[in-house]
């Protein structure tokens, strides 16, 4: 009767732990990547339709400073190009014939510190996740099990638990010194 509780568990934790490394990938460190524009939602053909810049294009990194988005449909090269102005990303794209450019420029100290700031938000709200998860697979066992499983399924979900945090700090270590990187 544990092991489906802690599977379940294990899951649920794995999914908090991917988006939570999906909102840092999303954190601009002065380095190019794709993901930091890869999830902005265009308006595109004329608004009719609402894509992100994935569906619409390639992106790649032409080197360190550098995002090229080059569009699949020609056609919506200006949907993008606004797309990404109005998403308040802090980026300036620029249109080079048939593709998108964007220089990323360096990280002011402050805006560092930001960031830093905002990271450590998006991790305490992962944490969050998995102390909910903990705590829903805690009731499971209540329901489920004697008291002597119980416990015994209390301690493998809290070194679970432990393990998916320790996880999570240690993306945190890595983020905040690839933001202090200069």
């Amino acid at each position: 009767m544990i092991e489906p509780v802690l599977n379940t568990a294990r899951e649920k934790m794995k999914k908090a732990i991917d988006v939570t490394r999906n909102d840092l990938s999303s954190i601009r460190s002065g380095r190019a990547t794709p993901a930091l524009v890869e999830n902005i939602v265009i308006m595109a053909y004329g608004g009719s339709q609402k894509l992100r810049v994935l569906e619409m294009a390639t992106i790649t990194t032409m080197d360190a400073k550098t995002i090229v988005i080059a569009p699949y449909d020609v056609s919506t090269l200006a949907d993008i190009e606004k797309g990404i102005q109005i998403a308040s990303t802090g980026l300036t794209p620029v249109v080079d014939r048939d593709i998108i450019r964007i220089t990323i420029p360096p990280l002011s100290a402050e805006r560092r510190g930001e960031y830093i700031k905002l990271a450590k938000v998006k991790l305490e709200a992962g944490k969050v996740m998995v102390r909910q998860v903990r705590a829903e697979a805690m009731k499971e066992f209540k329901k489920l099990v004697s008291e002597d499983e119980q416990k015994h399924g209390e301690r493998l979900v809290q070194e679970l638990t432990d393990e998916m945090i320790a996880e999570l700090d240690s993306m945190g270590v890595h983020k905040e010194a690839e933001l202090l990187q200069i």
